[in-house]
């Protein structure tokens, strides 16, 4: 089964910094644009970056802007997001998908448009 494999969350005080990992497993990344997602207990799941496949072009939710970074290895089949700043309010299960109809983020793309989900990482901020 096609799916990327998240891993690097975790409990951390407020302030402090971690970098999650997603690796797709039997398939390849190289033309697909990826998003990195998160779904708090009682919320929606929502886009909190997206990374294009050509020349990397990134796009970040407004809550995490200027705390999170994005990037990829198409050679390892690796999506990072690496995240500072934290806050209580980044509390939740992180997950990676691909547009697998698009090797660019677009603005408007709908979370169900994506695929080759994971089972995510828990990410916990808290002191």
């Amino acid at each position: 089964q096609w799916q990327f494999v998240e891993s690097g969350g975790g409990l951390v005080q407020p302030g402090g910094s971690l970098t999650l990992s997603c690796v797709a497993s039997g398939f390849t990344l190289d033309y697909y644009a990826v998003g990195w997602f998160r779904q708090a207990p009682g919320r929606v799941r929502e886009e909190v970056s997206c990374i294009s496949s050509a020349h990397g072009d990134v796009k970040f939710a407004d809550s995490v802007k200027g705390r999170f970074a994005i990037s990829r290895d198409n050679a390892k089949r690796t999506v990072y997001l690496q995240m500072n700043n934290l806050e209580p309010e980044d509390t939740a299960v992180y997950y990676c998908a691909a547009d697998v109809r698009s090797f660019v983020c677009y603005d408007n793309t709908p979370v169900n448009a994506y695929s080759y989900w994971g089972q995510g990482t828990q990410v916990t901020v808290s002191s």
